[in-house]
């Protein structure tokens, strides 16, 4: 008997969580996680899956984010037939989130078309439908915490609160082998580990004694100052009296789930305390508003609930549900807040605030979340002078800022910490949900705190580990690849595409008249004639 894991996603990104265990003929997903960045790896969301979805016995699902479970109404659609386990708070969040993520799918794919057929360029089909995500709804099944499941014979798993979001769970496995030694084979998964500093959520807690640990690894090299709750609001109160200062608008770009959540909170006690002055709180997404519902819901699991009750009954809060009502925002005068989705830029309404805003002087943007690598985020936040949104040239005079203080993710010490605490791990430390630098970091954080190095694996995409072999020899590597490594968790060619476009339009700006701004265009075009002529004697 073999027993084997396959890394289908977040190998050397933070995104497309997906892991295949076959034990026997029994194989089974932990997550199944939708691909964000660079448009080279979110292409891997059309394309099909490594493995056939009709053969997937049962889904294990640690939370409700879309970059862990955004994939499963594509599994669903494909063949899957399967129960999926969730805790009930994850599965309250996707009756909001999956519709919400089909309908973004529908509505990005419509404007494509629009644009395809006007280049003359073939039609996309979304991923999934607003119906497709409702009908995989139907296959979740409820699990609570700290509480065995079955879910085949030799199997068996247990929830663990990890910390991060309402319902978020580390999931612990146990397989029989079939083997005397040894008997059973224990794994456990993180899923995303929470921080020290949060509102809602008490520590993570998980088993020790383990044989395989994954582990996620997003902030392994970041080190926090030390944290409470007062100091974080102190920090925010410092970064909105500055914006509102400039007598502007102040936009958050956050995750609809627990970052927004925690954000609202924060503001309104900043408000109610004099801390920060009365102005409009625009909550600009459809996403948000539902699962602010569904945290009030959940309240009293909450270990701030009541508190979050009376601050979301403020007057500061207007919700808008519509396009309409998001784009009049447009037209309200005087200092304001606006807090829209996508935490990462890369899709819904805060495309449209930043389109409008990112231009004025007075605005000021303050990222609160974990920007991928290839994401208009990532981009804003290194410094870039003019973005590409939606196929239009944006110059960027607004003030980007980055407050790193409501992350749902512990730190590099704190995912060291978690990672000794679940010690002994016998067999190999598995990281993943980590770019280079986080990967790299936790690696040499765990080597320090004596683990064996030789046991730490940072797989790539798609690679297989066979959990019964001795761990430094437990990897081999499938053939073809659907990415190559080097191409995994960095900017790709749309982006350097997108620069260029901006490099060559900032090159005609500055040309001196007509005839300069001629020899630039003189000068592409040779380049491109050039690269023809070339093109034949490389294949020779």
């Amino acid at each position: 008997m073999s027993i084997t894991l396959s890394v289908h996603g977040a190998a050397h990104t933070v995104t497309g969580s997906c892991y295949l265990l076959q034990s026997g003929k029994t194989r089974f997903l932990v997550d199944c996680g939708m691909f964000q960045g660079a448009k080279t790896l979110k292409a891997l969301n059309y394309a099909d899956f490594p493995f056939s979805p009709a053969e997937i016995d049962f889904v294990l699902l640690t939370h409700a984010h879309i970059d862990h479970s955004g994939l499963i109404p594509k599994l669903v659609k494909q063949g899957f037939e399967g129960p999926i386990y969730a805790t009930h708070g994850t599965i309250d969040l996707l009756s909001c989130m999956l519709p919400d993520a089909g309908h973004i799918q529908e509505f990005e794919v419509e404007n494509l078309n629009r644009r395809n057929a006007q280049r003359g360029r073939p039609q996309v089909t979304p991923i999934y439908t607003v119906a497709d995500a409702n009908d995989a709804l139907r296959a979740f099944s409820p699990v609570a915490y700290d509480t065995w499941v079955e879910p085949a014979d030799g199997i068996r798993a247990r929830f663990w609160n990890a910390g991060h979001i309402l319902g978020s769970s580390s999931i612990e496995i146990e397989i029989e082998t079939g083997l005397k030694q040894p008997r059973k084979l224990r794994l456990l998964f993180s899923g995303d580990i929470g921080p020290d500093v949060k509102s809602f959520h008490p520590a993570p807690e998980s088993p020790e004694n383990l044989d395989y640990l994954i582990c996620e690894a997003t902030y392994g090299s970041r080190e926090r100052e030390p944290m409470t709750l007062e100091a974080r609001r102190d920090l925010l109160a410092t970064e909105v009296n500055a914006a509102l200062n400039r007598n502007g608008v102040l936009i958050f770009p956050t995750f609809a789930v627990e970052r927004t959540q925690e954000l609202l909170a924060d503001l309104l006690a900043l408000v109610a305390t004099k801390r920060v002055r009365d102005v409009p709180i625009f909550l600009d997404s459809p996403l948000a508003i539902r699962a602010t519902e569904v945290f009030l819901d959940h309240a009293d699991d909450l270990e701030s609930g009541e508190e979050f009750r009376r601050a979301m009954r403020s007057h500061q809060v207007r919700t808008t549900e519509t396009v309409a009502e998001s784009m009049m925002i447009e037209r309200v005068d005087g200092s304001h807040i606006i807090v829209a989705a996508s935490g990462m830029c890369d899709a819904g309404r805060i495309r449209h605030h930043l389109k409008n805003r990112l231009w004025r002087d007075n605005t000021t943007v303050i990222m609160v979340g974990y920007q991928a690598e290839g994401t208009l985020g990532r981009i804003l936040l290194s410094g870039a002078k003019a973005v590409r949104i939606q196929g239009e040239e944006i110059k960027v005079r607004a003030q980007i800022r980055s407050l790193d203080v409501y992350s749902g993710h512990a730190d590099g010490p704190g995912l060291a910490r978690w990672v000794a605490e679940r010690g002994p791990v016998l067999r190999g430390t598995i990281l993943v949900h980590g770019e280079e630098e986080g990967l790299t970091g936790l690696h040499e954080r765990l080597a320090d705190l004596g683990l064996d190095g030789e046991r730490i694996f940072a797989p790539d995409l798609d690679e297989v580990f066979d959990l019964l072999a001795e761990a430094p020899e437990a990897r081999r590597r499938p053939a073809p690849r659907r990415l190559q490594p080097e191409v995994v968790g960095r900017q790709d060619w749309h982006n350097d595409l997108s620069k260029l476009w901006l490099d060559i339009s900032e090159q005609l700006e500055k040309a001196a008249d007509d005839r300069a701004r001629n020899v630039v265009l003189r000068r592409i075009r040779r380049a491109l004639e050039e690269g023809q002529d070339e093109r034949p004697q490389d294949h020779k």
